[in-house]
Protein backbone atom coordinates (compact mmCIF):
# COMPACT_ATOMS: atom_id res chain seq x y z
CA UNK A 1 0.00 0.00 0.00
CA UNK A 2 1.41 3.36 -0.92
CA UNK A 3 2.14 5.69 1.60
CA UNK A 4 2.82 9.69 1.81
CA UNK A 5 6.12 9.08 4.48
CA UNK A 6 7.34 6.38 1.89
CA UNK A 7 10.38 7.59 0.20
CA UNK A 8 10.08 6.44 -3.04
CA UNK A 9 6.62 5.46 -4.71
CA UNK A 10 6.75 2.36 -7.18
CA UNK A 11 6.99 4.81 -11.04
CA UNK A 12 4.37 2.10 -12.03
CA UNK A 13 1.97 3.18 -8.96
CA UNK A 14 3.16 7.01 -9.61
CA UNK A 15 2.15 6.54 -13.51
CA UNK A 16 -0.88 5.07 -13.05
CA UNK A 17 -1.83 7.50 -10.44
CA UNK A 18 -0.92 10.35 -13.12
CA UNK A 19 -2.84 8.50 -15.82
CA UNK A 20 -5.67 8.33 -14.13
CA UNK A 21 -5.79 12.30 -13.73
CA UNK A 22 -6.32 12.19 -17.13
CA UNK A 23 -9.83 11.17 -17.01
CA UNK A 24 -11.48 14.20 -14.00
CA UNK A 25 -8.91 16.60 -16.44
CA UNK A 26 -11.40 15.66 -19.31
CA UNK A 27 -14.29 15.21 -18.26
CA UNK A 28 -14.31 18.15 -15.70
CA UNK A 29 -12.44 20.99 -17.74
CA UNK A 30 -12.11 19.62 -20.72
CA UNK A 31 -8.52 19.54 -21.05
CA UNK A 32 -5.14 17.70 -20.61
CA UNK A 33 -2.67 17.33 -18.06
CA UNK A 34 -0.30 19.97 -18.83
CA UNK A 35 2.06 22.54 -17.03
CA UNK A 36 3.31 25.00 -20.04
CA UNK A 37 0.39 27.07 -20.79
CA UNK A 38 -0.13 28.21 -17.23
CA UNK A 39 3.24 30.26 -17.22
CA UNK A 40 1.68 32.01 -20.13
CA UNK A 41 -1.27 32.56 -18.13
CA UNK A 42 0.53 34.41 -15.55
CA UNK A 43 2.52 35.99 -17.70
CA UNK A 44 -0.71 37.71 -19.24
CA UNK A 45 -1.74 38.68 -16.28
CA UNK A 46 1.93 39.91 -15.13
CA UNK A 47 2.12 42.06 -18.37
CA UNK A 48 -1.36 43.12 -17.90
CA UNK A 49 -0.59 44.57 -14.91
CA UNK A 50 2.42 46.84 -16.33
CA UNK A 51 0.25 47.20 -19.36
CA UNK A 52 -3.24 47.04 -19.60
CA UNK A 53 -3.38 46.53 -23.65
CA UNK A 54 -0.60 43.13 -23.23
CA UNK A 55 -4.19 41.63 -22.47
CA UNK A 56 -5.57 42.55 -25.62
CA UNK A 57 -3.15 40.96 -26.95
CA UNK A 58 -4.58 37.46 -29.18
CA UNK A 59 -1.58 35.07 -27.82
CA UNK A 60 -2.11 36.36 -23.69
CA UNK A 61 -6.01 37.09 -24.24
CA UNK A 62 -6.70 33.10 -25.16
CA UNK A 63 -4.83 32.08 -22.08
CA UNK A 64 -6.62 34.62 -19.78
CA UNK A 65 -10.03 33.81 -20.28
CA UNK A 66 -10.49 29.86 -20.15
CA UNK A 67 -10.66 28.33 -17.00
CA UNK A 68 -8.91 25.35 -18.39
CA UNK A 69 -5.83 27.10 -18.24
CA UNK A 70 -6.68 28.60 -14.71
CA UNK A 71 -6.79 25.15 -14.26
CA UNK A 72 -3.46 23.93 -15.36
CA UNK A 73 -2.28 26.97 -13.48
CA UNK A 74 -3.48 25.30 -10.43
CA UNK A 75 -2.12 22.18 -11.20
CA UNK A 76 1.64 23.73 -11.63
CA UNK A 77 0.89 25.18 -8.08
CA UNK A 78 -0.33 21.87 -6.72
CA UNK A 79 2.76 19.88 -8.00
CA UNK A 80 5.18 22.67 -6.22
CA UNK A 81 3.17 22.41 -2.82
CA UNK A 82 3.03 18.35 -3.47
CA UNK A 83 6.58 17.93 -3.99
CA UNK A 84 7.33 20.21 -0.92
CA UNK A 85 4.78 18.14 1.06
CA UNK A 86 5.94 14.86 0.03
CA UNK A 87 9.56 15.27 0.41
CA UNK A 88 9.06 16.65 3.92
CA UNK A 89 6.66 13.90 4.91
CA UNK A 90 8.62 11.19 3.92
CA UNK A 91 11.87 12.50 5.59
CA UNK A 92 14.03 13.16 1.57
CA UNK A 93 14.16 16.67 1.95
CA UNK A 94 17.78 18.28 1.19
CA UNK A 95 18.82 21.36 3.21
CA UNK A 96 21.90 21.79 0.32
CA UNK A 97 22.74 21.90 -3.15
CA UNK A 98 24.11 18.54 -4.51
CA UNK A 99 28.07 18.57 -5.10
CA UNK A 100 27.46 17.33 -8.42
CA UNK A 101 25.88 20.90 -9.63
CA UNK A 102 28.80 22.33 -8.51
CA UNK A 103 31.60 20.23 -9.56
CA UNK A 104 29.83 20.16 -13.34
CA UNK A 105 28.97 24.28 -13.45
CA UNK A 106 31.71 25.79 -11.14
CA UNK A 107 28.79 27.41 -9.58
CA UNK A 108 28.43 27.29 -5.83
CA UNK A 109 26.76 30.78 -5.29
CA UNK A 110 23.28 31.12 -4.50
CA UNK A 111 22.70 33.81 -6.74
CA UNK A 112 24.41 32.15 -9.20
CA UNK A 113 22.66 28.55 -8.76
CA UNK A 114 19.20 30.90 -9.29
CA UNK A 115 20.38 32.88 -12.29
CA UNK A 116 21.22 29.28 -13.85
CA UNK A 117 18.34 27.77 -13.09
CA UNK A 118 16.52 30.82 -14.36
CA UNK A 119 17.71 30.76 -17.68
CA UNK A 120 17.33 26.68 -17.86
CA UNK A 121 13.81 27.13 -17.12
CA UNK A 122 13.28 30.02 -19.29
CA UNK A 123 14.75 28.04 -22.31
CA UNK A 124 13.21 25.20 -21.27
CA UNK A 125 9.69 26.81 -21.03
CA UNK A 126 10.39 28.78 -24.56
CA UNK A 127 11.33 25.07 -26.08
CA UNK A 128 7.92 23.99 -24.63
CA UNK A 129 5.75 26.83 -26.24
CA UNK A 130 7.61 26.55 -29.82
CA UNK A 131 6.93 23.07 -29.42
CA UNK A 132 3.22 23.30 -28.85
CA UNK A 133 3.20 21.64 -25.31
CA UNK A 134 5.60 20.70 -22.69
CA UNK A 135 6.66 17.74 -21.34
CA UNK A 136 3.82 17.20 -19.35
CA UNK A 137 1.70 17.68 -21.94
CA UNK A 138 3.58 15.58 -24.61
CA UNK A 139 4.44 12.98 -22.62
CA UNK A 140 1.18 12.16 -20.31
CA UNK A 141 -1.65 13.60 -22.43
CA UNK A 142 -0.17 13.22 -25.80
CA UNK A 143 0.61 9.81 -25.81
CA UNK A 144 -2.24 9.01 -23.55
CA UNK A 145 -3.94 10.30 -26.78
CA UNK A 146 -1.92 8.32 -29.52
CA UNK A 147 -1.16 11.78 -30.94
CA UNK A 148 1.82 11.04 -33.39
CA UNK A 149 3.41 14.64 -32.71
CA UNK A 150 3.53 13.87 -28.93
CA UNK A 151 5.15 10.61 -29.64
CA UNK A 152 8.36 12.22 -31.95
CA UNK A 153 8.34 14.96 -29.05
CA UNK A 154 9.00 12.42 -26.10
CA UNK A 155 11.30 10.10 -28.67
CA UNK A 156 13.66 13.56 -28.93
CA UNK A 157 13.47 14.38 -25.59
CA UNK A 158 14.69 11.07 -24.62
CA UNK A 159 17.39 11.50 -27.01
CA UNK A 160 18.40 14.82 -26.00
CA UNK A 161 18.01 13.78 -22.15
CA UNK A 162 20.51 10.77 -23.16
CA UNK A 163 23.17 12.35 -25.21
CA UNK A 164 23.01 15.41 -21.96
CA UNK A 165 23.79 13.09 -19.34
CA UNK A 166 26.77 11.28 -21.77
CA UNK A 167 28.22 14.98 -21.81
CA UNK A 168 27.68 15.50 -18.27
CA UNK A 169 29.31 12.00 -17.32
CA UNK A 170 32.49 13.07 -19.08
CA UNK A 171 32.92 16.06 -16.97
Amino acid sequence: MLSLTDRNWSPYAAGVVIGLLQIPAFLLVDTALGASSSFVTAGGFVASLVDPAAAQIDYFAKYMSSGKYFWQSALVIGIALGAFLSATMSGSRRASFSPAWTRMTGVSSLWGRMAMGFAGGFVLLLGARIAGGCTSGHGISGMAQLAVGSTVAVVAMFAGGILTAAMFKKV
